[in-house]
């Protein structure tokens, strides 16, 4: 959406503060022993609990056979996103565990996603989250007024080349604000200059996914789950952002 009225922006902000809380309780749970399912019912808790709805649950976007059966995603290693957050799923020391979580408040919706490995883990998974964390806040310092989509994609995709990480293909951000997802689409593999001009007032969720080896990606057979292909494990982060003439207002922190 592009937000014009001082209303729709002070309602976006409430609805990012809110998402924000919910998500820091998530993250320190994420330790080994933990379920995903245990962050599920966190979750959708602390989102009613402020007085809003998790825009997740129950989603059927078009071409999804079902729902979406929970009110967050829980995608662990080689899982990108989208991942169903079950009892038996366990994490384990190691795991890299991305978390992606919407709400509405008022009618006006955000997104945002963070990873966290549960324990220490290693070297590369230390490096893996870290680059996407880079990868987060570089893109979101490409998404200025005058500015292009690609402008975006291209700003990640110079961050994974530094750091040696792959690309995930065929997902990446999009528009916010008044729906859980709104065009335009915002690849992580774009190129300077291409894409949809960047207005004032845009509402972008920015998202990138870096993985640690090739970026194609499988849909498991629960239809909703998508997965590296090759086995490689990746991480996602994403905010939602508020395009203003004087730069980016992050407002899922």
């Amino acid at each position: 959406m592009i937000a014009t009225t001082q209303e729709e922006i002070d309602n976006l902000r409430k609805a990012g503060k809110i998402l924000a809380g919910v998500l820091r309780e998530l993250e320190a749970m994420v330790k080994p022993g933990a379920t995903a399912a245990d962050l599920d019912v966190a979750a959708e808790r602390a989102i009613v609990r402020e007085g809003a709805r998790p825009s997740f649950l129950r989603y059927k976007p078009e071409g999804a056979r079902t729902p979406y059966p929970a009110a967050l995603c829980v995608s662990v290693n080689d899982e990108v996103v989208h991942g169903i957050p079950t009892a038996s799923r366990v994490f384990e020391e190691g795991d890299i565990v991305s978390i992606d979580l919407g709400l509405s408040y008022n009618g006006y919706f955000v997104d945002a996603a963070r990873t966290v490995i549960a324990g220490a883990g290693d070297a590369a998974a230390r490096k893996l989250v870290d680059g996407t964390r880079e990868a987060l806040a570089e893109a979101i310092a490409a998404a200025t007024v005058g500015g292009h989509t690609g402008d975006i994609g291209a700003a990640v995709v110079r961050v994974a080349r530094t750091h040696d990480l792959g690309i995930v293909m065929d997902l990446g951000g999009h528009a916010v604000g008044k729906a859980v997802h709104e065009k335009p689409f915002i690849a992580n593999d774009g190129r300077e200059g291409e894409g949809e001009k960047i207005k004032e007032g845009l509402v972008l969720a920015i998202e990138p996914m870096l993985c640690e080896s090739r970026g194609e990606i499988v849909l498991a057979e629960d239809d909703w789950t998508y997965k590296m292909e090759d086995g490689g494990r990746a991480a996602h982060f994403e905010d939602t952002v508020l395009i203003t003439k004087d730069g980016q207002e992050i407002l899922t922190r």
